[in-house]
């Protein structure tokens, strides 16, 4: 694959200082890097659009690498529910921007790299001009409306995409890039309908894994940047850590994909919540849903310390109790729901609760389909009796 020209134009009048070339000298003594290919990694320009699982190793390793610029998207702050998997955050970071954790860490491993932060979410109206000043973009996403945003933010400006994605114990990786293969679209030409596919927030995902396919991202990307080896551009590597398999799926362009196609429709980019029908920024996707009747927690409180016979559901699976419940609940899985719930009593009046209200709002659903009307759904789940009620009750 040719070098990037920008690259490549900036690389021409790069130097090398003494300290940089002893710092990377396992690089410069590699016949398919030298010099030559160090100076590009230097002159590269890459953005990395968050800074969590994905991002923290791609973003130690790039930075150690010698990526002369890093811009670095989040507008999350650190939480210790992150630390398990995102490295580049440490305990000392709780609270702290995302970005500027990031940044202190980059800074600590390779005071040569720029770091430009952009602490925002990416959105239709800042994407275009954020990614313009980049030569490669790193999806390190974890929702759908922004990984078909950062899709077609590539395609319209002609950028690769080196793409990741993790749940559980699975990854993925390739590079999107709609003027030389396939892009997102081609792939997923459709969200999948809202609440089918969980969160890793909700489904969880094993802390080691990304740091699987974050540095598979960081060497695509130095691969992108000199130009060596076989791109990942038309091909989906797919990851199973439970039984430590690597397969490779054949990716093809789709001569009717509506952004990357030779008619292609998509022209400027469009309102990507609305698209997948769920937001972008993690929370629960029932709030729009008028027909799903909600209680908070404060609510609920106060009707059980008055004495009212209210039948509380944890809809949550069997591992997710050991960790914490709401006492006095019963335990019935959503995934066994449509079989179990034949044995409540429509005339009682029923709360049900997951972790955060998705998966209950789904519980509510199913019971308002078989006829039973006093039904709420816990506002936020257990986290919002944590956080209102009972901080006794472990947050996970």
């Amino acid at each position: 694959m040719s070098h990037l020209s920008d690259i490549a134009a900036r690389a021409a009048t790069a130097t090398l200082s003494n300290e940089e070339i002893k710092r990377y000298s396992r690089h410069l003594i590699m016949p398919e890097v030298t010099v030559e290919g160090q100076k590009k990694l230097k002159a590269a320009r890459v953005l990395c659009v968050g800074t969590g699982g994905l991002g923290s190793p791609l973003l130690a390793y790039l930075s150690a690498a010698g990526i002369g610029k890093l811009g670095v998207v989040d507008f999350d702050v650190v939480d210790y529910s992150n630390l398990q998997r995102q490295i580049i955050h440490s305990s000392s970071s709780i609270g702290k921007p995302k970005v500027v954790s990031a940044r202190d860490r980059i800074r600590e491993i390779n005071p040569n790299v720029e770091v430009e932060l952009f602490e925002t979410a990416i959105r239709s109206d800042n994407a275009m001009e954020i990614f313009g000043g980049y030569d490669v973009i790193v999806d390190g996403t974890d929702n759908f409306p922004t990984r078909y945003l950062t899709n077609d933010a590539c395609v319209l400006l002609g950028k690769p995409n080196v793409y990741g994605s993790i749940f559980r114990f699975d990854g993925q990786l390739t590079v999107f890039w709609g003027q030389k293969g396939p892009c997102y679209r081609c792939l997923y030409p459709e969200p999948p309908p809202p609440g089918m596919v969980p969160s890793c927030a909700e489904g969880g995902v094993l802390g080691v894994l990304p740091g699987v396919i974050g540095v598979l991202q960081a060497i695509e990307t130095v691969k992108l940047i000199l130009g060596i080896g076989d791109s990942m551009i038309g091909r989906l590597l797919v990851f199973n850590a439970l039984k430590m398999q690597f397969k490779e799926l054949k990716l093809r362009k789709d001569p009717k994909c509506p952004i990357c196609g030779p008619s292609a429709t998509i022209k400027e980019l469009v309102d990507y919540e609305q698209f997948c029908g769920m937001p972008a920024i993690e929370g629960p996707t029932y709030e729009d849903d008028p027909t799903v009747p909600e209680i908070t927690a404060k609510e609920l409180e106060a009707r059980l310390k008055q004495g009212d016979k209210i039948v509380l559901l944890d809809v949550r699976e069997a591992h997710e109790r050991q960790i914490a419940e709401i006492p006095g609940s019963c335990p019935m899985p959503l995934s066994q729901f449509s079989q179990t719930m034949h044995q409540l009593d429509s005339t009682n009046e029923i709360v049900a609760y997951c972790k955060a209200g998705p998966r209950s709002a789904e519980a509510i659903r199913l019971l308002q389909q078989a006829g039973f009307r006093k039904v709420w759904n816990l506002k936020r789940g257990i986290d919002a009796w944590s956080d209102q009620v009972d901080a006794t009750v472990p947050r996970y």
